[in-house]
């Protein structure tokens, strides 16, 4: 935490599951206070301005439900999912980013609707039921990241989620934005650019999948990761976010708009 109060790096939810078990005799769901999780956090997200449009959204994550469980257990039990590098999920809780907030609290019905399972994103799929907006996050052992796993599993598994989407009924009106975190820098070869006191840092993918995508097209616009949240506050019409860098762009110049 810095003095004037940002949470950095691998802060933990106040929620499970969380890197931070319940206390003895406490709530299950809740990571124990005395331990000092992150507070529950009540500014806006992405997720309020999509509901506040009427705008069907959800996150997914691999391993979700199978780590909820493991985060309940007492605090005493070993955790088989949670930062678990044995395990085939190895679930990383400091990547739910909406777990951290009031409004998708447990026992809330924001977190039953919006809050689900990666499991349920590869059925939408399949039933060509997935809402306007889908956040993915795969587990942490499809994560590609340096020490924790390996580059293959996870561009496999995106390569299947991608083939997935192109054979259903979806993909004639879907935009897929497929990007990284830092990763350990594997594709960049240059000093990141002058920045403010966030980044910008190393360069990473961005790649854009999509019938309105221009074709064999590398775009050299500056972009960072709030420019997805710039697209999506556009192509919908949302409130803006505070926190969006004004000079990143907002993706339109990767896509051929005239079909």
């Amino acid at each position: 935490m810095t003095p004037d109060g940002y949470a950095v790096d691998t802060s933990q939810a106040p929620y499970q599951p969380s890197g931070i078990p319940p206390a003895a005799n406490g709530d299950p769901r809740l990571a124990d206070p005395a331990k000092h999780p992150t507070p529950p956090q009540t500014f806006k997200t992405i997720g309020d301005t999509l509901s506040a449009k009427g705008i069907s959204w959800a996150w997914y994550a691999g391993g979700w439900n199978e780590a909820l469980r493991d985060g309940m257990q007492a605090p005493e039990a070993k955790r088989t999912v949670i930062y678990n590098r044995d395990s085939s999920i190895m679930f990383a809780p400091h990547h739910q980013p909406f777990n951290y907030f009031v409004r998708f609290a447990p026992g809330t019905a924001d977190r039953d609707q919006y809050l689900q399972d990666g499991v349920d994103f590869l059925a939408a799929i399949e039933r060509g039921t997935l809402p306007h907006v889908a956040f993915y996050k795969p587990a942490g052992a499809l994560s590609e990241h340096p020490s924790v796993t390996d580059l293959l599993s996870g561009d496999n598994h995106i390569a299947e989620v991608v083939a997935k989407i192109k054979a259903s009924p979806l993909w004639s009106s879907t935009v897929i934005i497929m990007t990284y975190d830092e990763n350990g820098g594997f594709w960049d070869h240059v000093p990141p650019p002058k920045g403010d006191r966030w980044g910008p840092g190393t360069r990473i993918p961005a790649i854009i999948i999509s019938p309105y995508a221009k074709r064999g097209y590398i775009d050299h616009t500056p972009y960072d990761t709030t420019s997805i949240i710039k697209f999506i506050t556009l192509r919908f019409a949302l409130e803006p976010l505070p926190g969006v860098r004004d000079g990143a762009g907002d993706l339109l110049n990767a896509f051929d708009l005239v079909r």
